[in-house]
């Protein structure tokens, strides 16, 4: 929609209010909303004002004011909110050079589309995530100086087939046989329907919904790949959409890595893929049916991969996934149909469907970035011919240290993630998609604000093995 389209919009659905969302430097939707008497054509235009310096990682105090443009291709009725409300997904820009904020992370995700058309080598990137989420009852969690605690609770839990439920009827998923079984084990399928029916609502596509491997109600929904922007859209309004239907609901539904000890964490694999002129590139008479360019693309992905993990696994909590034996790839290999390699080929006969997957990254984090950085390593490989080496079609969790011992690994920890970005950023810097001002302040505000304070803080399980010593 153009500006006038989209106050036209907002008159027909006798909008109240109008809700401009953005996306912090770490990766949560913040918001506020005016009047729609506010609200006009000029809007777009001129932007409005906010205090940039509240925003985690972004500006300093004594040079705080910022822009909000709105995006009107973006306008949508918001679901959720009681008096009828215009959302629009905003842009920020520096209001007196009226350039786009280099840590706005859309604004580097458009900054990789526009380098991408600048290579000439592709015209349009996809993206396809999977986010797996959690479904829980209650969750509970503290920390002080003297004690650190949580407590989650779900009605699937499989810690609670002997708890007194009045009646307690049973059917709780076994650890790591959550996937696929039918109701009543599976008590997520009207929720999940709920969830399908809200993101229909804002126009996103869906393919199919089911609950995931864990217990304690893991779930996935998955939606239709779209451009690597507007899939960063997509994939905020995703996030929104399925934490407000299970809040409703009285559910809670958490994104976080790895919630539970003992199970399968939760995953976002990446499926991509580059396009010319309606041309998949990615389609070839290669190994797994791909083309040269795509086993480039994998070259840098793999190359690049501990540095990624900054941004694809940004977490302390994503390394308790990367672990051996949880479907979670840890081991940099390439294969087709195999999923305990980090890059997985799916099998498809259509040359349209020839797409990379790459299951190492998590729901945790910033879409824009994750998009952003992964296509900027594939890219690189393609630019500098990164040769993948051999495909390794074995159950990799399944092979001997002797076998092991050549196949490289993923970052082991959010600090191990962190270090291998700082040495190996130049190929995220071309087109100036990325920043060494970006690069530095992820850097900064991820030790100061994640590694430092979990690294400081004893656990529950230290006490366990070492307060009789």
């Amino acid at each position: 929609m153009t500006a006038r389209e989209v106050v036209v919009f907002a008159k027909e659905n006798n909008c109240q209010m109008v809700d401009y969302k953005f996306l912090d430097f770490v990766g949560i939707w913040q918001h506020f909303s005016t009047p729609v008497s506010e609200f006009s054509e000029d809007t777009f235009e001129e932007g409005i004002g906010f205090d940039g310096s509240s925003i985690r990682g972004w500006q300093p105090i004594h040079n705080s004011d910022m822009l909000l443009m709105p995006d009107p291709a973006t306008a949508k009725v918001d679901p959720f909110i009681q008096v009828p409300t215009l959302s629009i997904i905003c842009d920020i820009i520096d209001p007196i050079t009226r350039e786009g904020y280099t840590r706005d992370p859309r604004f580097i995700a458009k900054k990789a589309e526009s380098y991408l058309k600048s290579t000439g080598i592709a015209d349009t990137a996809y993206f396809g995530p999977e986010p797996e989420f959690f479904i829980f009852d209650d969750i509970r969690y503290g920390s002080s100086a003297n004690e650190s605690f949580y407590c989650i609770d779900s009605v699937e839990g499989a810690w609670n087939t002997g708890r007194e439920e009045f009646p307690n009827l049973g059917y709780k998923p076994r650890h790591k046989e959550g996937y696929f079984p039918c109701a009543p084990t599976d008590s997520f399928v009207d929720l999940r329907n709920e969830m399908v029916q809200v993101l229909q609502s804002v126009g996103m596509r869906i393919e199919a919904s089911h609950h995931e491997v864990a217990t304690g109600g893991q779930n996935e929904i998955d939606m239709r790949f779209d451009s690597l922007l507007k899939m960063g859209d997509t994939l905020q309004w995703f996030k929104y959409i399925v934490k407000n239907v299970a809040f409703r609901n009285g559910k809670s539904v958490t994104f976080m890595p790895k919630p539970l000890y003992g199970d399968n964490g939760s995953g976002m694999h990446c499926h991509q893929s580059l396009w010319k002129d309606g041309t998949n590139l990615f389609a070839g008479d290669g190994y797994g049916g791909l083309s040269k360019m795509a086993m480039y693309y994998i070259g840098g992905i793999m190359k690049h991969a501990k540095a990624l993990c900054a941004f694809t696994n940004p977490s302390v909590n994503s390394y308790k996934r990367l672990v051996p034996g949880y479907e979670a790839p840890v081991n940099l290999a390439y294969s087709n149909r195999n999923r305990s390699a980090s890059i997985r080929i799916p099998v498809t006969n259509n040359p349209k469907g020839k797409r990379v997957e790459y299951r190492t990254p998590d729901p945790s984090c910033n879409g824009y970035l994750a998009f952003a950085a992964q296509l900027m390593a594939g890219l690189d490989g393609i630019e500098n011919k990164i040769d993948p080496g051999q495909p390794l079609d074995k159950d990799i969790y399944g092979l001997s240290p002797e076998e092991l011992k050549d196949v490289p690994n993923v970052a082991r920890s959010l600090e191990d993630a962190l270090n291998h970005l700082r040495d190996d950023h130049e190929f995220l810097l071309k087109g100036d998609v990325f920043t060494e001002d970006v690069i530095e302040k992820w850097i900064e505000y991820k030790m100061e604000a994640e590694v430092n304070p979990n690294r400081m803080r004893p656990t529950p399980t230290e006490f366990a093995l070492s307060y009789d010593c």
